[in-house]
């Protein structure tokens, strides 16, 4: 069975990797004791220890605001130690999984981001997650480079459950209408993961190899963040959630002015993970329900204010 390297355990997207990667191999998932991603100079150290069979690597600094003053950290966790894992795993022949974001690109555009479009990060943020895919890439070992887009989940904190609590608190939102992605839950992204770890190591490299190294993966359709917060309202009424909120008032970016500029345009082909892969996410509107029926029954800790 497959000895896999899984950082981010505690995370959204990590989180929901460590079931199914357990129901096909041995997961090995350390704390940040254990393999600390601030501190690159320790990781060729562990992971001589741990020895993994396969890296994947979801954990990543995501505060995206609070990079733009903390740019020497977000540096640290999202270049320099993907840059040390990718050197360890290209020297001993273990394919690496990493995951990125649409953050990359400026926004420009209404048409879906390709895999080979120039990146233009706006921020800080963007632009470490940018040099941790060179650093990959760089090191010419096998692996694969995994973006995708507005990430949410039942677990940790998330624009799902910043706006399920806001309706329970406040009878109006406004939230930001000109910025267009899809939502992609954690859950999806992990089923999609574990559809592209099936079959042999052998079989694996090959289609790493064959994807370029690098695929666009999200749910399908769009929506902006407006559209996206009603549909969390919307269905968590539906599932007997009471909340205080009667309005969620469209607004442009301009009207919530936030320390890192967003791509107004996050919107990711995925014609090559298709192709290679053989898989085509749901609609985000389908893994909204599945997310919603998990988090509806934890409404008591989500919107107990509003009963």
């Amino acid at each position: 069975m497959l000895r896999t390297l899984l950082t981010g355990s505690s995370g959204q997207i990590g989180g929901a990797l460590v079931r199914p990667l357990s129901a096909i191999g041995t997961v090995i998932a350390p704390s940040r004791h254990e393999l600390d991603l601030s501190a690159p100079e320790t990781i060729t150290v562990a992971l001589d220890r741990i020895a993994p069979e396969l890296i994947i690597n979801p954990a990543a600094y995501t505060a995206v605001d609070r990079a733009e003053d903390e740019e020497a950290l977000a540096f640290r966790v999202n270049a320099e130690a993907p840059r040390c894992m990718a050197s360890w795993a290209a020297a001993h022949l273990v394919p690496l999984i990493h995951l990125s974001t649409d953050y990359v690109f400026d926004g420009s555009g209404e048409q879906p981001w390709r895999e080979d479009d120039r990146p233009a990060p706006l921020s800080v943020y963007g632009a470490s997650k940018l040099r941790g895919e060179e650093a990959v890439r760089a090191a010419d070992g096998p692996h694969l480079i995994i973006r995708t887009s507005w990430v949410y989940a039942v677990r940790g904190a998330n624009f799902m459950h910043t706006i399920a609590r806001l309706a329970g608190d406040h009878a109006e939102l406004r939230v930001v209408a000109d910025q267009v992605g899809a939502p992609t839950s954690a859950s999806a992204i992990a089923e999609a993961l574990c559809a592209i770890l099936s079959g042999s190591p052998v079989d694996l490299t090959s289609r790493l190899a064959a994807s370029g190294g690098l695929v666009h993966l999200a749910c399908g359709g769009e929506t902006s963040w407006h559209g996206f917060a009603v549909a969390i309202v919307e269905g968590l009424r539906a599932r007997g959630v009471t909340m205080r909120v009667e309005r969620i008032v469209p607004i442009p970016s301009s009207e919530y002015p936030t320390r890192a500029r967003r791509p107004r345009n996050s919107r990711l082909e995925q014609a090559r993970l298709s192709k290679v892969f053989g898989i085509a996410l749901p609609p985000w509107q389908d893994a909204l329900a599945h997310e919603l029926d998990l988090l509806a029954r934890r409404t008591p800790a989500i919107a107990g204010a509003a009963k």
